[in-house]
C-alpha cells in the first residue's frame, strides 16, 4: 500500500501568543491516519504560495497552519497546479473569518481530525485581476483596518484590533464614486464600503446568514453600502448591517458571478484581509469548485 504523501505548510508568525505543541500533535493525528509529513516553515510573505505551487503537486493533501492570509496564499499556489491535491486548513490566526464560516475548530487536534476523516467539500475560489482571494475582496471603510492593525496587535487583541483600527477611520469616513457592473447590472453611485465574497463574516465585525451563503454554488455575495444623504440615513445603515437586514432599502445585496468595477478614485482593496493596491478597473470572477477541501 502506497503511503500517502501530506505538505505540511505552517507560518510561525501567525497567532504567536499561542502555544505550539498541539500542531504538534495534530501531526501525530496525520501520522496515525497514514499520512508521511514533510513540515515547511515560512520564512517571509509570498513563500507559502510558491511552495504550494512548486512542490503542492507531489502530495495528497496540503495542509496550511496561520491565519487567513496563509490559507490565501497556499491556494493562490495550488490553483496554478493542473492537478491539484486536497486542501486541509489549520486556523492559527488572530479572526479566522473563513474558519467561522467553515466551522473549523481553532484547536489544531479537532482540526486534524476532521480533516483525517477524508470528507471533501468543493469551494469556490475568487478572482480579483491576477490575484486570487478565498473569502472576501473589499474596499472603503473599515478595510484598511483589515490589513493595517499590526500582527501584535492582532495576536493580543483579535477581533478588538480591528475594531480599533477602524474607529480610527471613522473621521476619515468618504465615499468612493465607482460603477459595477455586477452579471449584467449596472450599479453607479458612491458607496462607503462594497464587499465581494464567499464568506459568513468580513472583516471579524460584519457577519452574513450563513443560510445565504453556499461556498460551492459559483455565486459570491455583493454587499455595498452607499453613501448615506443625512444622519438617519446613517443611523438605518449602521441598524440594518448589525441586525444583517441587508435586502433593506439602502443596501445593496446580490448573488453575482462576475464583477467588474471601474473607478477614477484612489481605491485600495483588501484581498483576505491582505492589502491590494488600487486598480483602475477590477475584474472579478468566480471560478466554481476550484478546490477540494476536507472538513
Amino acid at each position: 500500500m502506497t503511503q500517502k504523501k501530506l505538505l505540511f505548510i505552517v507560518n510561525p508568525r501567525a497567532g504567536r501568543s499561542k502555544s505550539r505543541s498541539p500542531l504538534f500533535d495534530a501531526i501525530a493525528v496525520f501520522s496515525q491516519a497514514g499520512y508521511l509529513v514533510s513540515l515547511h516553515k515560512t520564512t517571509a510573505p509570498g513563500d507559502a504560495a510558491i511552495t504550494a505551487a512548486r512542490e503542492g503537486g507531489d502530495y495528497d493533501l496540503v495542509v496550511a497552519a496561520g491565519g487567513d492570509g496563509t490559507l490565501n496564499e497556499v491556494i493562490s499556489g495550488l490553483v496554478k497546479l493542473e492537478h491539484r491535491p486536497l486542501l486541509g486548513y489549520l486556523p492559527q490566526g488572530s479572526t479566522n473569518d473563513f474558519a467561522a464560516s467553515l466551522q473549523i475548530s481553532g484547536n489544531p487536534v479537532m482540526a486534524a481530525m476532521s480533516i483525517v476523516r477524508n470528507v471533501p467539500c468543493q469551494l469556490d475560489i475568487g478572482q480579483w485581476n491576477e490575484r486570487c482571494f478565498v473569502y472576501v475582496a473589499s474596499f472603503g471603510a473599515f478595510t484598511k483596518s483589515s490589513y493595517s492593525a499590526s500582527q501584535a496587535a492582532k495576536n493580543a487583541l483579535g477581533h478588538f484590533a480591528y475594531i480599533l483600527e477602524g474607529m480610527k477611520d471613522l473621521n476619515t469616513l468618504r465615499p468612493y464614486r465607482v460603477r459595477l457592473t455586477a452579471d449584467g447590472e449596472v450599479l453607479d453611485g458612491e458607496y462607503l464600503f462594497g464587499a465581494v465574497c464567499n464568506s459568513t463574516s468580513i472583516g471579524g465585525l460584519m457577519k452574513l446568514d450563513p443560510e445565504r451563503v453556499v461556498l460551492d454554488d459559483g455565486k459570491f455575495e455583493l454587499l455595498l453600502v452607499p453613501n448615506p444623504r443625512t444622519a438617519l440615513d446613517l443611523q438605518n445603515l449602521v441598524v440594518a448591517l448589525l441586525n444583517q437586514q441587508y435586502d433593506s432599502e439602502g443596501l445593496v445585496f446580490r448573488h453575482v458571478s462576475s464583477i467588474h468595477l471601474e473607478t477614477e478614485e484612489d481605491l485600495p482593496w483588501s484581498l483576505d484581509g491582505e492589502y491590494a493596491p488600487s486598480a483602475a478597473k477590477v475584474n472579478i470572477h468566480n471560478h466554481q469548485a476550484a478546490l477540494r477541501m476536507l472538513l
